[in-house]
């Protein structure tokens, strides 16, 4: 392949990363029932919450090119002792429940693909094997190598997920209109939080902020790189919002009682049936490629933001990093102390799971707010104008409501 176009494969690698990151069982499983409960009326969520995160990222990018350090770093200096603490409960709280969801969903459909009985010790012993993978892959093969591993299963997962959704022929005219026409279907009863969980729930939580180490891996450094960041993020929450949307076909019209990988198996068996088994089993392929992938990204760059929280220093390439003992050791916790959930029910794990996730992105809303309006910080020209702090405080509240309707709904409230 000629140099110029590899380069300009690469602008949009830190996107693709993020895309495939925040893509996990949970993103599956949101779409899928969303769009068996509401059909295609509600595509229009999906690209507006893509939107909503595109904004979050982008305020966070914002940030880090015109500080020269990350957004965990300004927030540790700007508010102190008080935000450590909390930040820091909140993040070793995620990482458990996070690590413990993509293990067991990571054994679970590993076992469906082998046709194996998924009990407790086969759940064990296949997330053991990923996140074993996982590890060496991170460790031995270095950044590079992450990046490949990464890019293969987005085109594993949007080619299975895209040819699932259009081998069921919806209705273009339906798609369309669900998609440039607002509205949410009456279908008995929870239409408003299914709809707010799709808008929510598609692309990622924490994982946002590791956008900023894979930036700055690709060399981006400079204000002016600000630009070539907003089209790599573009077309990471284009493709985020193409998922969602064929997710969303694809729950249309099934049928089913399960939450999680129990739904995304069902949803499998829909495809069989209504077109052929190999759909149902690409399907199920692109299912397991999601979420090794989103174990993948967790598992490289969770723990630059454990080094980044006590000592400051990702301004240092990865090939450094991932040779300190901090971030190997939090590393190997993350990918082994998880697995004590695996023997506590899979739906369980994805409660907490989804619990802890919600609350991240009205906290990020927040401190951009915060931030990126301090113009002895961002400088005069680079705070948020009128126009994004308005938006920014949309965002705010309806993560807030995100929040307490997942609060309410997962706990039994």
């Amino acid at each position: 392949m000629p140099e110029n176009r590899l380069t300009k494969l690469k602008l949009f690698v830190p996107g693709i990363l993020m895309a495939m990151t925040g893509v996990g069982v949970g993103d599956l499983a949101t779409g899928g029932f969303a769009g068996m409960k509401l059909g295609v009326a509600v595509l229009w969520a999906v690209t507006l919450g893509a939107f909503f995160k595109y904004l979050l990222t982008e305020g966070l990018t914002r940030w880090q090119l015109a500080t020269k350090t990350t957004l965990l770093e300004g927030a540790l200096s700007r508010f102190g002792k008080p935000f450590f603490f909390i930040f820091g409960l909140y993040f070793f709280l995620w990482s458990y429940f996070v690590g413990a969801a993509l293990l067991s969903a990571s054994g679970l459909s590993l076992a469906s693909l082998l046709g194996l009985k998924p009990t407790v010790e086969v759940r064990t012993a296949l997330g053991l094997l990923h996140s074993a993978a996982a590890i060496l892959l991170i460790l031995l093969g270095g950044y590079r190598w992450f990046v490949r591993v990464m890019e293969a299963c987005a085109v594993l997962l949007f080619l299975s997920v895209l040819v699932s959704a259009v081998s069921l022929r919806p209705d273009l005219s339906a798609v369309l209109g669900g998609l440039f026409v607002p509205r949410i279907p009456e279908a008995g009863g929870g239409e408003l939080t299914w709809t707010i969980a799709l808008m929510g729930g598609v692309g990622g939580t924490l994982t946002i902020l590791c956008y900023g180490y894979w930036i700055r891996e690709e060399g981006r450094e400079r204000w002016e790189d600000l630009g070539r960041s907003r089209l790599d993020l573009a077309l990471a929450y284009a493709l985020t919002a193409l998922f969602g949307m064929a997710m969303v076909v694809i729950g249309a019209g099934a049928q089913s009682g399960s939450h999680g990988m129990g739904l995304i198996f069902d949803l499998s068996s829909h495809l069989e049936r209504h077109v052929s088994s190999w759909v149902g089993t690409l399907f199920l392929l692109g299912a397991w490629g999601a979420i090794f992938s989103s174990l993948l990204g967790v598992w490289q760059s969770v723990p630059l933001l454990f080094v980044d929280g006590i000592e400051a220093t990702t301004s240092r390439p990865f090939s450094e990093l991932r040779r300190r003992r901090a971030y190997r050791t939090y590393l190997l916790l993350l990918g082994t102390v998880p697995m004590l959930s695996l023997f506590v029910e899979f739906r369980t794990v994805q409660k907490f799971y989804s619990v802890f996730g919600a609350f991240f992105m009205p906290m990020l809303a927040l401190v951009l707010l915060w931030l990126n309006n301090d113009a002895h910080l961002v400088g005069k020209n680079r705070t948020n104008g009128w126009g994004t702090n308005a938006l920014l405080a949309a965002i705010l509240l309806f993560f807030i409501g995100v929040a307490a309707q997942t609060l309410i709904k997962k706990l039994g409230l």
